[in-house]
């Protein structure tokens, strides 16, 4: 039975983003290879969810930084007509929340917290365009 890897969570204060750092399950001192950052306006959507969001969003990132690509749907999936960005799907699709993420070389980036497409289709389709423009901006 494979533990849950632990999150790591420090600031960055010349980014002035949040990036989250997964922790070896059985070494907590060795990293895992992936490494999960937060666009700074990403971080303030994230903070606008209800507590039990953010944890459930915060599970999902750990996931993200143990298996990277490997990640199997129904935690992630494709975001249509994006060029390439994927959404972290908290509670394996069930949560009303996505992560649109992009992967960078062997960083992940987490540039929008959106509402599902099928709760929210504007705001799903909005926060796509501002993860894109945040993309431009970081690439």
């Amino acid at each position: 039975m494979c533990k849950t890897p632990q999150i790591g969570v420090f600031v960055s204060r010349s980014r002035d983003s949040i990036y989250a750092i997964a922790r070896h399950p059985t070494n907590s001192r060795r990293p895992l290879a992936h490494f999960v950052y937060f666009h700074s306006e990403a971080l303030i959507e994230r903070r606008r969810l209800q507590r039990d969001e953010q944890e459930a969003l915060a599970r999902a990132i750990e996931k993200l930084a143990a298996l990277g690509v490997e990640l199997p749907f129904p935690h992630q999936s494709a975001v249509r007509g994006s060029g390439g960005l994927r959404e972290l799907r908290p509670r394996g699709g069930k949560s009303r929340w996505r992560g649109v993420y992009a992967r960078l070389g062997e960083t992940f980036v987490i540039l929008a917290v959106v509402p599902e497409s099928g709760v929210d289709g504007r705001g799903f389709a909005r926060g796509g365009a501002a993860a894109k423009r945040r993309r431009q901006e970081i690439e």
